[in-house]
Parts: C-alpha cells; structure tokens; sequence
C-alpha cells in the first residue's frame, strides 16, 4: 500500500504574529488566542490538546485530552493516576503539550512540569461532572487490556448498583494535574512556510524571554 502525499499543500495567508504584538507574559497571549478560537464557529473543541510524555518503556507517547482550566501558572487537566499516562508522568513529569487550530492556521507548544493538583480541587472538579463521567471513572481501568466491550458494560453497571442512591465520590486514583509551562511556543501560519515562530522562555527571576524562531 502506498499513497503519495507530496502534492498536499495549502498556503496560510490569515494572519500574522509580530513581536510588538506580544505582551510580556505568554498566558496573556495563550487567552487571547484561546478566545479567538473558541469564538469561532471554524474551531471545534477548542480545549482539545495533545499531551506527550515518554513512558516507561522509553518511548515517548501522544494523546488528545481536553484542558479544563488554564491559570497564570499553568494548564489544568484531570485524568486517572494509574493510567499510562499517570505512570509516566510519575515517573518523568516534564511533558509536552500541544493545541493545534487548523482554521485558524495556529499552533501552541508549551514543555512544562506536571504536578498533581490538591485533592480539594480535585474534588471540586469531580463533583461538577455528570454521574455518568464520573461512574466512567470507577468503571474504567484506563490503560489495561480487557477481554471485551460486554467487560467494560459489566464494571460500570457494577458501579451503578453500587453508587444507586448514594453520593458518587471521587476515586483516589483519578484527580488533575497543573502543567506548569517553561516554554511557550506560538505558531502562526504565513505564505511560502515563512511561519511566524514566538517562543517565551522562562527565566530564573520568573519573567519570560521572548525570542522569533526560523520557520
């Protein structure tokens, strides 16, 4: 099987990103751009991002997961702490994230540390999701083989009955992390591939160095 790809081209003509377009701190251009986008009827999911980390087997790994909160320090997303994700952040917490809207011809590349949120906050989240998300939570065994769907329909009626009537409280295995970001790259499409390329990088008195990469 062999399809050739050479002819897929297409030019980015929509806009532009200069420096003195950029405020000091990066999140203030994250928000901006993430408005922008969720503003659009062209962008689906907006919060939708790649998150990739090198598992325990040495490779590294990535999969699309949905931002639930973004702060002055950092992107916010929950999952379950036993997960292959969860055991490589675990053990190499330094991971990647990327947002890609391709309406929009844009691109962020942010390389932080992921730390474990509060369980407080943890709670908070969890109590704000439906009952279904959240028996999902107990049901699923993320990452580990099973032998069937009927198995995965099985754990979660188990749950049902299990929770029916009852407060559904939050697994202790499943919780957020904050992506706490050294790097913050912004990608925006230009003609001919002369992209636009703005990296802040954090400094060690905390402010953030602005610097145009080549396309």
């Amino acid at each position: 099987m062999a399809k050739d790809l050479s002819n897929y081209r297409k030019s980015y003509e929509k806009k532009e990103l200069l420096e003195e377009n950029c405020p000091e701190n990066p999140m203030e251009l994250f928000q901006s751009w993430f408005i922008n986008a969720d503003n659009s009827d062209t962008v689906d999911e907006t919060n939708a991002m790649t998150i990739s980390s090198i598992g325990l087997d040495g490779f590294p790994k990535s999969r699309v997961v949905l931002l639930k909160k973004y702060t002055w320090e950092g992107f916010i997303f929950y999952t379950n702490y036993n997960s292959e994700k969860g055991k490589a952040i675990k053990e190499n917490n330094n991971i990647c994230l990327s947002f890609f809207w391709s309406a929009l011809e844009q691109q962020i590349i942010v390389k932080g540390k992921a730390e474990k949120l509060a369980e407080n906050l943890s709670d908070g989240y969890f109590e704000s999701r439906p009952d279904g998300s959240k028996l999902g939570a107990w049901a699923s065994n993320q990452s580990t083989v099973v032998s069937s769907r009927e198995e995965l329909d099985k754990n979660l009626s188990s749950f049902e009955k299990k929770f029916k009537n009852k407060e559904i409280t939050r697994p202790k295995h499943w919780g957020g992390y904050i992506v706490k970001p050294i790097s913050i790259e912004f990608w925006q499409g230009r003609p001919n591939r002369m992209h636009d390329r703005i990296r802040y990088s954090l400094e060690k008195d905390f402010s953030w160095k602005l610097e145009r990469l080549s396309p």
